[in-house]
């Protein structure tokens, strides 16, 4: 009799020794419970099409198909047969299969109207999608003259519905379904860790059926309800550990810092030379609520370029200042924190200078502390913050260490979404007494699902109303490659732009070298014949010595010292600058109002979001804005339809679901940088936002009335593993 395996047995006792090294070396599956939950990426149905036509060039594809012809050739360079298999897919698609040297022999078994699995590296010869030397397993319907595969590989696909793999070269998807069957003929699904009142409430399928049913479906309909089980199980692991989370902080205490009648901010607000927007009003409101409770704050607050975040973020500041605190506001650059100082200090005018002669001594100071000053001025920044002068302080995640001590650290700030993790936020609590009030600021609209699963331990803020005054933005999609002379036109519309008064930004996705020449940089290819991205280092010297030939040009990268990125922003804030060629440096926050046009290098190498915030830096002021994406791109490519998106429209959130639908979900939820795995199986962020609304409603139910899982052990057990200790960690952060 077979013993019982549990999701703890080594797959070598089960697969043996050869099969299980590569099930561990390929795709990091190394127990029963591993390959269990290594689900299948997609079902196909004999009889239904593989779309062939929308395969990329350079994928990984697993491809089910019908052969229609095997052709025998000569090689006209070498030695041997070409073996020509042509393959469709039923709706008019059709794939070449090519194997070189002797291999006629396969076309005895790859006969007209077999059908079969297909799996290697798309390419392209003569316009022909192709796959070389493909791995293939055939599917016991046809005339069955000449070799197939082995009666256990087709066992697995006997079935109407053929589950696909996510896979590797030496471990193809047929491979991995026999392991499966291997694995389930012997598996005993750990106990159910979903409370019985769960499942009975939201109708779903036991563990085991699910487990069982996900690999080898009986109809479509158990298939739908194994999937709809486990992606409940993603969605309740995330959102509990959330609510937990949220419970736990609001336990916490806090001082409390309640508006005053009389105070700075009463008095900015006063002087503010334009009206807030009902939306800023309504966020404002918000945060002073939070802010005047005796638990931190843990807010989010997002908000369009330009939409007035940095000013609800600032009244939130003055407000702990009139309460006897300081405030931190967080930048993720040296460049963006000396811009916000600035910025800060230009809105509160007289306020912010109150020990100086034209001050107002009821004001607060405002302090820069930044790795790159001198150390007079670093000695005079920190007594005022140790002091308790500046009321507020400006600076890098470094604020947080490098001996910067807080007289009543109140509130803290932290911009464009940089998160803190476990190490930051005890950082943080060492700078004060009790844990301060935490407001996030992102400019990346978010969607709701994501809000409710990335940030779902924080309120969240949405300003969705432009203020009065910003200028519209026009963008459209330059093809370089097909339309040399749109690029010719974009370079004469920025010299335009600069002769009418006005500046541009030139955007590269890298800094380059300066060890290579420009001419070498541009001719280099990748293995694939695609270039390298275009660099900055490269990119300017062209753009002096030809279409932009006079103009006064700067450069601005992450790899300049922090006084000379400063000298740059502040000579083109000056307008002492024409044209800014710099990378994403200048992705958030930088603000020139006299910026109207933005040329996009190789725009489609950027992410939606990337290419959202870059446009928001220019239309700041009274003029209309313009931003190019030039790209080499070909027409009807995915890169382009993405592009042709991002000119299409202005609203950010609209373009945040398209970045979402692009993108592989599990990122969103922090995929480690050593390789592992997503837990974020099957659940979709994008699709599936009601099963997550109807999981966090359950998690709040049941975290009220056992915060620590003390009466679900199992499910404790079961969270942990889904959500382990560095994902948890990444959803700590914020």
């Amino acid at each position: 009799m077979t013993e019982a395996s549990t999701a703890d047995t080594p797959l070598k006792k089960l697969v043996g020794d050869k099969t299980a090294r590569a099930l561990a070396d390929k795709l990091d599956l190394h127990t029963a419970g591993d390959l269990v939950y290594h689900f299948p990426r997609r079902y196909d149905e004999r009889g239904e099409h593989t779309d062939i036509r929308s395969l990329e060039v350079g994928e990984d594809v697993t491809v089910l198909g019908q052969v229609r012809q095997a052709t025998v050739r000569p090689m006209r360079q070498r030695r041997g047969n070409l073996l020509e298999v042509t393959v469709g897919d039923g709706s008019g698609g059709v794939l070449t299969l090519t194997f070189f040297g002797n291999q006629a022999w396969r076309s005895r078994e790859l006969t007209p109207g077999r059908w079969g699995l297909f799996a290697g590296k798309v390419t392209e010869f003569r316009g022909k999608r192709q796959l070389n030397g493909p791995e293939y397993v055939l599917l016991g319907d046809g005339p069955a003259d000449g070799e197939v595969a082995a009666s256990g590989e087709i066992e697995e696909f006997a079935g109407a519905l053929i589950p696909v793999y996510p896979a590797a070269a030496a471990v193809p998807t047929w491979t991995i379904a026999r392991c499966v069957r291997v694995v389930l003929d012997t598996f005993t699904p750990p106990d159910d860790p979903l409370p019985a009142t769960v499942r009975a409430t939201r109708n779903l399928v036991g563990l085991g059926t699910a487990l069982r049913e996900i690999h080898r479906p009986s109809t479509k309909e158990e298939l739908f309800r194994a999937r709809r089980r486990l992606k409940w199980d993603e969605a309740f692991a995330v959102q509990l550990t959330l609510v937990q989370r949220k419970h736990r902080a609001a336990d916490r205490p806090a001082r409390a810092r309640p508006r005053t009648e009389a105070g700075v901010l009463t008095t900015f607000d006063e002087r503010l030379p334009y009206e807030l927007t009902a939306g800023q009003r309504a966020v404002g409101d918000e945060i002073a609520a939070d802010l005047a409770t005796a638990h931190p704050m843990h807010r989010l607050l997002q908000g369009e370029v330009g939409s007035g975040k940095t000013v609800c973020a600032l009244r939130a500041m003055l407000q702990v200042v009139d309460a006897g605190g300081q405030a931190a506001l967080l930048a993720p650059t040296e460049v963006l924190a000396a811009q916000h100082h600035r910025g800060i200090l230009g809105l509160l005018g007289p306020l912010g200078r109150p020990g100086e002669l034209d001050g107002d001594p009821a004001g607060t100071g405002v302090a820069l502390v930044t790795g790159s000053l001198g150390a007079a001025a670093r000695r005079q920044a920190l007594d005022e913050v140790a002091s308790g002068r500046a009321g507020i302080v400006v600076g890098t995640h470094a604020l947080l260490y490098e001996g910067v001590e807080f007289a009543d650290l109140g509130l803290v700030v932290v911009d464009e979404q940089h998160r803190f993790g476990v190490e930051q936020r005890d950082a943080l609590r060492a700078k004060a007494e009790q844990p301060p009030h935490v407001l996030v600021m992102t400019a990346t609209p978010i969607p709701r699902t994501v809000a409710m699963t990335v940030y779902g331990d924080l309120e969240v803020s949405t300003l969705s109303q432009l203020p009065r005054g910003r200028s519209p933005i026009a963008s459209h999609v330059v093809p370089a490659s097909e339309k040399p002379a749109f690029l010719e036109r974009a370079w004469r519309r920025l010299r335009e732009e600069v002769a009418a008064g006005h500046q541009a930004y030139v955007v590269c996705p890298r800094i380059g070298e300066d060890s290579s020449s420009p001419e070498e940089a541009a001719a280099e290819v990748d293995e694939s014949g695609r270039r390298p991205p275009l660099a900055v280092l490269d990119v300017a010297p062209l753009l002096a010595d030809g279409p932009l030939h006079g103009l006064r040009i700067g450069v601005l990268h992450g790899r300049l010292p922090a006084d000379e990125k400063d000298a740059v922003m502040r000579a083109f804030a000056a307008g002492d600058l024409d044209v800014l060629v710099a990378t994403t440096v200048i992705e958030v926050g930088v603000d020139v109002p006299n910026s109207t046009v933005m040329i996009v290098l190789d725009a489609d190498r950027f992410g939606v979001s990337q290419l959202h915030q870059l446009r928001g830096r220019v239309g700041r002021g009274s003029a209309a804005g313009l931003c190019l994406l030039v790209t080499e791109a070909g027409e009807g490519s995915s890169a382009r339809e993405r592009l042709d998106a991002v000119a299409s429209t202005t609203d950010g959130f609209r373009l945040a679901e398209l970045d979402l639908e692009q993108r592989r979900e599990g990122d969103v939820l922090g995929a480690t940088q050593s390789g592992r795995r997503s837990h974020l199986r099957l659940l979709s962020l994008l699709r599936d936002a009601d099963l997550i609304r109807d999981a966090r409603a359950e998690a709040i139910a049941l975290v009220e009335e056992d915060p620590d899982l003390l009466r679900h052990p199992a499910l404790a057990a079961s969270v942990a593993a889904l959500v382990d200790e560095e994902r948890a960690e990444y959803l700590e952060k914020g």
